[in-house]
């Protein structure tokens, strides 16, 4: 149940036992204040009746001498000489009795049904009930009002806060439920803004320390590039040079990674044919990646950065994977199959994250490829997923890149 319905249901059962408290209350009022008010008019017609009787010997209102009927309690009371009224429920409804000492060992009563009086409380339950539904029913509809704006506020935020944890830097919580009330959802807001915020200034803090540690190791790299080319032929010579250009690459890729988490980096977008592009760069960067173009499409994209995501996602497949490399245009979609242990749990739940290569199935590399590969593909406003090929399938990684027509 959402927090519309949960609301609603509270303010609802609410209602329901408040008014089905003060129905009670009312019914036995109303009960209690017509049966006195029958006492007090039968007490004043026996006491008539009386009077009457004693006077002329007749007797009215229907009065009897020693009814047999008279109920004990009133016996009794007639015994201590005591005037007294008595409510009997018979089966067509009440009966109101007045009894009065006659003289000589007598007594006069009166009954007086009041069936129709207690039909009353009838139409009274009746109305009490409609009312009642009325008033649930008017609460049940207050609470969905009141819970749905809530509701819509809080999912406003949760939307909001899913922007800023994907890295949209630009959104903020507050803005997105509007500014109006200062309530607890109005402080949930700011709370999260301000999080939001401190977290955005340590990662741009932190950026910019790895940003400026992997530029400064660029001169010295440099100058290291430069004399191992004067290094002497050899197998000691060569061994240092291929090192040297890893940790070259390394510091590129550090680089290239502080600038797509700096969000500053912008496409230069063109109309590309996609299955024709991927058919001249592939051979290129995989000789021996297999291209298949199911259904030809024209995009818009920055061919310098797709290239940049297509030879990370080859890389990637040659170095961890095993087989054959598939790689299949389908409209605007590219899918890159290896035929390896596929993509360890960790990547599949979290995506790709720098400096973590997963599994030591899928060893080696220092984690920046797809890393590299998830933030280009977001400058190209392309969506870049990764899942793993059924077993009856044959298995292996699958990469797919989703790309704007």
């Amino acid at each position: 149940m959402t927090l519309r319905w949960k609301l609603s249901a509270a303010i609802a059962a609410v209602s329901a036992l408040v008014v089905v408290a003060l129905s009670l209350v009312v019914h036995n009022a109303a009960r209690v204040s017509m049966i006195n008010s029958a006492r007090d008019v039968q007490d004043e017609r026996v006491q008539s009746a009386l009077r009457i009787y004693e006077t002329n010997g007749r007797l009215v209102f229907y009065a009897t001498l020693d009814d047999p009927a008279l109920p004990p309690e009133l016996r009794a009371y007639a015994a201590k000489g005591q005037r007294a009224t008595y409510v009997q429920r018979t089966g067509r409804g009440l009966e109101v009795w007045a009894e009065t000492p006659a003289g000589g060992g007598k007594v006069l009563s009166l009954r007086t049904g009041i069936t129709d009086r207690y039909s009353v409380l009838v139409d009274l339950d009746r109305t009490l009930m409609i009312g009642s539904a009325a008033v649930v029913l008017g609460g049940t509809a207050i609470g969905v009002a009141v819970g749905g704006r809530m509701s819509r506020r809080l999912r406003k935020a949760a939307n909001a806060a899913r922007k800023v944890a994907d890295g949209d830097t630009g959104v903020r919580v507050r803005e997105a439920i509007g500014r109006r009330g200062r309530d607890e959802t109005d402080e949930l807001a700011r709370a999260v803004d301000a999080m939001a915020d401190a977290l955005q200034h340590r990662l741009e803090a932190e950026r910019r320390v790895t940003a400026d540690i992997a530029h400064e190791l660029r001169t010295p790299l440099t100058g290291l590039v430069t004399a191992t080319e004067l290094l002497p032929p050899g197998r000691p010579s060569e061994l240092v040079r291929d090192r040297v250009r890893a940790l070259r690459t390394l510091v590129e890729d550090v680089l290239e990674v502080a600038r797509l988490d700096g969000a500053a980096e912008r496409a230069d977008l063109q109309e590309v044919a996609l299955g024709e592009f991927v058919r001249r760069r592939v051979p290129a960067l995989a000789p021996d990646a297999q291209v298949t173009v199911a259904q030809e499409a024209v995009v818009q994209t920055d061919p310098r950065r797709l290239e940049r995501v297509l030879g990370n996602l080859l890389a990637n497949a040659a170095r961890h994977g095993a087989g054959a490399i598939d790689v299949l245009v389908d409209g605007p979609y590219v899918r890159v199959r290896d035929h390896g242990p596929g993509f360890p749990p960790d990547l599949l739940r979290e995506g790709p994250s720098r400096f973590r290569t997963g599994s030591t199935d899928r060893s080696g590399g220092h984690g920046l490829g797809l890393t590299i590969a998830t933030g280009q593909a977001r400058v190209l406003g392309a969506r870049l997923t990764f899942r793993n090929a059924p077993p009856a399938d044959g298995g292996g990684a699958v990469a797919q890149l989703l790309l704007p027509r």
